[in-house]
This record gives C-alpha cells, structure tokens and sequence, in this order.
C-alpha cells in the first residue's frame, strides 16, 4: 500500500504538534508565576520556549532537519533535470542542517560574546547574524528570480518570517533583558512570540516547499512493504513424505 503525503495530510501533521508546542510552553511560563512552580527542574524547564534542551528546542530541530533532507531532494530532483542553480538548492540543505544544529548547541551565542552592547543590541550576535542574512540575500537573488512567481513570494514570505522571529524579536527581547531580566513572565511571553514566528516560517517553507518539489514531478509516499508468500516445499522433501 503507499500513501501519498498530500497536503490535506501534511498540513496537520505539521501544525497540529506545532500548536502543541506553542500552548504547552505559553501555559507553563502563565502559570509558573501564579503557582511558583520552580524554574530549575519540573515541567517549566522541559515545555517552556525560553529554556534550551527540551521539548520545543528538539522540535525545532527536528523540523530543520526535515527542511534540510527537502533542500536536498530538490536539490537532487533539479539536476536530475538538468536545470541551473544546483548549487543553491545544495547551500539552503547545507544551511538548514547547520541550523539544526545550532538550534541544540546554540553555537550563535558565542558570536555575542566578543563585543558587550546594550538595549535592543543587549544580544549583540544579532548583528553578525544581519549581515549573513543580507549577504546570503544577495547571492540568492538570482536563484530567487528564477524561481516561478508564486513559489519565489511563498519562499520570501516563509523567509521574512522565520528571519523576523530568529533575528528581529531579539531587539525587543534583549531591551527587555536588560531592564528587567530572564526571569520573569514578560520575557517568557517575547520568547515565546520569537520561537513561534520560527516555527511558523519553518512549516510554511517545508509545506510550500513540498508543493513545489510537486511542480517538479517529486511525489513524497510511503509505501508498505507486500507481506512475502509462504515458501513452497522443496522437491526433495515432498518426495520424502510422500508413502
């Protein structure tokens, strides 16, 4: 039996845990003031999106991780066709699986370590961080434009959103930090408003990417392997049992 990953599938699949994630995590940072649940151990640092290591974190990961084997089927799908930009669609796999990683290892925050600023630069690697967006901007231009309109403004969209939680809701986090701390339900609550923009530009680029690999001929299904037939008796042994 195989089964096509249809939209009309991968659109729950996608969003529902999604959703999940986002309430669990907003719920236990609302509640961990009311009941002075504690901040170390329980469930607060296993479901909220402002603690690292845990349910959201591995989630988000995961859902990089999906993108990057995408990038790379369309990366194979492309030049199987024998079409341009081969290269870009092996760099955008190449980025999101390092991503990936970065999402558990958090290895962007040392970027923020070499130059102590404040307000909203309070989290300074966002500046090294714009310049590789702008620059990988540039050089994906003419791979943007080759793209079909509608696929080019989906990508776009997915992008500005994903980029918009990742870099842009640092700023307001960080002049929050600064003035009034991690520990509080304000900075719960932007935390949560960045990790969800990241996880809706993440699910929105794996869905409209689907659609796209679609256009190309590329239909993702699983298929169940056909229950194998029962051996037939060697000669040998049917003349031996035979009177």
């Amino acid at each position: 039996m195989d089964v096509v990953l249809s939209k009309s599938w991968l659109r729950p699949l996608l969003f529902v845990p999604m959703g999940l994630v986002v309430l669990a995590g907003v719920l236990v940072e609302v509640l961990k003031p009311l009941y002075e649940l504690p901040s170390r151990s329980g469930i607060v640092p296993f479901l909220s999106m402002s603690y690292e290591g845990n349910v959201p974190t591995f989630y988000t990961a995961a859902l990089l991780g999906l993108t990057s084997l995408l990038l790379a089927l369309a990366a194979a799908a492309t030049r199987r066709a024998g079409e341009r930009f081969v290269a870009h669609w092996w760099g955008l796999s190449a980025g999101f699986a390092y991503i990936a990683v970065d999402e558990v290892f958090e290895f962007h925050e040392m970027a923020g370590t070499f130059v102590e600023l404040s307000g909203v630069l309070y989290f300074s690697w966002v500046i090294p961080a714009a310049v590789v967006v702008l620059l990988v901007g540039l050089v994906y231009v003419p791979f943007l434009r080759h793209l079909p309109l509608r696929t080019r403004i989906r990508f776009l969209v997915a992008g500005a959103i994903y980029v918009g939680g990742a870099v842009g809701m640092e700023l307001p986090l960080g002049y929050w930090t600064e003035k009034k701390g991690m520990h509080n339900l304000g900075y719960g609550l932007l935390d949560a408003v960045e990790e969800s923009l990241e996880m809706l530009g993440i699910n929105l680029f794996v869905l409209w990417l689907v659609d796209h690999l679609a256009e190309k001929g590329v239909t993702l299904r699983f298929a169940t392997p056909a229950p194998e037939a029962p051996a037939e008796p060697a000669p040998e042994a049917e003349a031996a049992d035979a009177p």
